[in-house]
């Protein structure tokens, strides 16, 4: 990630469990800051004079960290801690929450000739889209660990596409192929139905590596010109 300005470094800080601590760094007049978390930060510092200190309560972590980012009463820890590992907040929009997802554990795995896998997470009752037909689905796409790169649901509206077109990656088109619509599915798409070139997120967002599998949960909402028995 580029500094917006000269006065902007963006230093790399290992942590663990307790307190936090800021710094000055040995090779500038600048100051970081290194939080002591589960993971690594990196933590945006334009803090100039000679400061050292040291804090343990989470309250106090956060003021400290605000204060010698400049932005007090802006981003929280956890806001902060996702913008500098280069993922979304925690809160994004899902089609498949926490209940939903302990009750995904006991749910079968299907798995194709492709070697596409899915999870129904609900059975649609509608019709099932004809190969060409356009379908309206809403999608969350996530890398493997969870981590969103793409979402239907932050844009506010359903995608439109024609399924079984190439218009869409290989894996998402088998996998609404065979679901009917008012159903939502997970899909697991192995790396040669996903981004053989890889893809370049959004700012903020996880990146796809070039033929890295993808997890996308699915749900089709109705197919135009088809009569739904969805109610």
């Amino acid at each position: 990630m580029a500094a917006s300005s000269p006065s902007l470094l963006l230093p790399l800080v290992s942590a663990s469990r307790d307190g936090l601590s800021v710094k000055k760094n040995p090779n500038t007049s600048r100051y970081i800051v290194a939080t002591r978390v589960k993971y690594e930060l990196r933590i945006i510092s334009s803090e100039t004079r000679e400061h050292s200190c040291r804090f343990n309560s989470l309250s106090t972590r956060r003021d400290a960290m605000l204060l010698v980012l400049g932005v007090s009463g802006g981003l929280s820890m956890s806001s902060l801690a996702a913008y500098a590992a280069g993922l979304p907040p925690e809160d994004k929009p899902r089609l498949c929450e926490a209940e939903c997802e302990k009750e995904l554990e006991n749910v079968p795995m299907v798995t194709t000739e492709s070697g596409l896998q899915y999870k129904d997470i609900k059975v649609g009752r509608g019709p099932t889209p004809p190969v060409g037909f356009q379908v309206a689905a809403n999608y969350v796409a996530m890398v493997p660990s969870g981590q969103i790169f793409d979402s239907s649901l932050e844009k506010g509206l359903p995608y439109l596409f024609r399924v079984g077109s190439g218009q869409v990656i290989k894996g998402l088109d088998e996998g609404i192929l065979s679901m009917k619509a008012g159903g939502k599915r997970r899909l697991y798409i192995p790396g040669p139905l996903a981004f053989p070139k890889g893809l370049t997120s959004a700012p903020g967002r996880p990146r796809v590596a070039p033929n890295s599998p993808v997890v996308f949960d699915v749900s089709l909402e109705y197919i135009p010109g088809l009569e739904s028995d969805e109610e």
